[in-house]
């Protein structure tokens, strides 16, 4: 048996909490995860999929290894009417996977320099994703390490552009499906609403008092600012 059919047989053994139809595993190590998010998780009203997306957990699988972590801080970005959004701009050849469907990757290029990954959301053809901020570490910190050149844990992976590094993120990625191929954003442990921060956006100069940044109360992974 390989290493995703152990985790599919681990997570058919977890208990009956259910997530956007996938079974969470509280795995013996303590580390959280679970089956694949389908489409349905993400064919909701973006800021309620950003919300939810705390607490799941990011994987990819590169030939250099498995790199997980858990979500602790994302962005919504609503659509053609938020200006930050890059829907905006209306459909283009480099937002046509921001248009959907629902549930695949957006992965665009910034500053000439970096790449960032987003969970496409709501009906296709409408233009809003969630931003995946920061995560916290859980599975191929090593790789993580060699990736982005350091050693301290907490700055491996607390930014869009450090985590797409960490994980080996480009634009590859761009339209793949979540639920499955080698990115895929797994089921994870709920986070209850009193370990949840909500903040205007950072990073950004549009609608940047949109209070559409969700994050884990304490964590030491979020990114800064």
């Amino acid at each position: 048996m390989d290493k995703s059919e152990a985790d599919k047989s681990e997570a058919d053994k977890s208990g009956a909490d259910k997530s956007g139809g996938a079974t969470t595993l509280f795995a013996p190590t303590g580390k959280v995860f679970g089956r694949p998010l389908g489409a349905a998780f993400y064919d909701r009203e973006t800021e309620v999929v950003a919300r939810e997306l705390l607490g799941a957990v990011l994987e990819h699988r590169t030939a250099d290894g498995i790199a997980r972590g858990r979500i602790v801080e994302t962005e919504a970005y609503l659509g053609p009417h938020d200006p930050a959004c890059h829907a905006a701009a209306g459909l283009t050849p480099r937002t046509r996977h921001l248009h959907g469907p629902p549930g695949r990757a957006y992965v665009y290029f910034v500053y000439g320099m970096h790449w960032c990954v987003n969970a496409v959301t709501r009906e296709e053809g409408h233009g809003s994703a969630v931003l995946i901020r920061a995560l916290e570490p859980i599975t191929g910190q090593a790789l993580m390490r060699r990736r982005r050149r350091l050693d301290r844990e907490t700055e491996l992976t607390s930014g869009p552009a450090r985590l797409c590094e960490a994980l080996g993120i480009d634009s590859d990625q761009n339209g793949v499906r979540l639920d499955r191929g080698p990115l895929r954003i797994l089921a994870g442990a709920k986070v209850p609403d009193e370990d949840v921060v909500v903040t205007p956006r950072i990073g950004i100069r549009k609608a940047a008092d949109w209070p559409l940044r969700f994050l884990v109360k304490g964590s030491r992974f979020v990114s800064k600012g």
